[in-house]
């Protein structure tokens, strides 16, 4: 099992940097961030963007693979994100992961003053998106034409340095996101589905049980679209469950197997904030790093 950690885009350069360069010291096979204008709660604070902060944290490492988690339709347009793509791929040699997501409501959308889309129209938007962006990254002088995208002759020279180009991996809960993780995705990621009631007594059980089914769904939809299993890793977030994973290393050490046992091959988990979304110490992430890290590396 591989095992990953979220960074989140909040600190000036001089204090985010050691924890990118950490991230790779300690081990971690990937290091993430979340590509929004502003994020939940946090919107109101200090907020950086996704793309160079992955630029800068590729001058600083060397291994280490990074990626976005995840980039969205919501304020971006395929043929000038595919560029920027290129460019990251290129400074980090090859070790970007784009990791794609269909969008919520919420900050990104309303900053924008763009009229809010049905789940139907995002599920459209985002298949279009993938579609353009998969093609957009392969072929020089690409054409596409959809209902929320067009690229004319567009040119992506010199292209990736990964082939035939950057792996996707793609976040999907629902059947039609799920359906382009199939067809398009290196990798599915899932956040799983929101307890209603986060404090109600086996929420974190309730939790668990959804994450099943929906593997169980994505086999599924693999199997549909006519793809070998083996040949789309599968992230789980643990941290959209209603425990902080590095809360204590007992949550993270069951967290991890649990996810083992319903056939992830790579779980992410977030750098522990002071306060607020995950709020964590420090120590407990050096504990899993010392204690739990080396035997996930053994574990199928």
């Amino acid at each position: 099992m591989r095992v990953g950690i979220v960074i989140l885009p909040e600190d000036r350069w001089w204090a985010a940097e050691p924890k990118w360069r950490a991230a790779e010291e300690y081990g971690f096979d990937h290091a993430w961030t979340y590509d929004h204008l502003g994020w939940r709660s946090l919107v109101d604070g200090p907020w950086f963007s996704a793309l160079p902060t992955l630029t800068a944290a590729a001058t600083v490492t060397s291994t280490i693979r990074l990626g976005t988690f995840v980039a969205s339709p919501n304020f971006r347009h395929p043929v000038p994100f595919m560029r920027e793509a290129i460019t990251l791929d290129d400074i980090s040699d090859g070790r970007f992961v784009l990791g794609l997501g269909a969008g919520g409501l919420g900050y990104d959308t309303k900053v924008l003053g763009e009229e809010e889309l049905t789940p139907r129209q995002r599920a459209d938007r985002f298949a279009e998106f993938v579609e353009a962006l998969d093609g957009l990254l392969i072929t020089d002088k690409f054409d596409y034409e959809g209902s929320y995208y067009r690229a004319l002759g567009a040119r992506n020279l010199p292209g990736t340095v990964q082939r035939p180009r950057i792996p996707f991996l793609i976040a999907a809960n629902g059947p039609r996101a799920m359906g382009v993780a199939a067809k398009f995705g290196g990798g599915w990621a899932t956040t799983g589905v929101p307890p209603d009631d986060p404090e109600r007594a086996g929420a974190a059980d309730r939790w668990w049980a959804k994450i099943g089914e929906l593997a169980g769904r994505f086999d599924e939809i693999l199997d549909k679209e006519g793809r070998q299993r083996a040949d789309v890793h599968r992230y789980l977030s643990l941290d959209a469950a209603p425990v902080f994973s590095l809360s204590s290393v007992e949550a993270f050490t069951d967290a991890a197997g649990r996810a083992a046992e319903l056939g992830f091959t790579d779980i992410v988990t977030h750098w522990p904030r002071s306060s607020g979304p995950y709020a964590g110490r420090e120590t407990v992430l050096e504990q899993v790093v010392a204690d739990v890290l080396p035997g996930l590396r053994n574990t199928p």
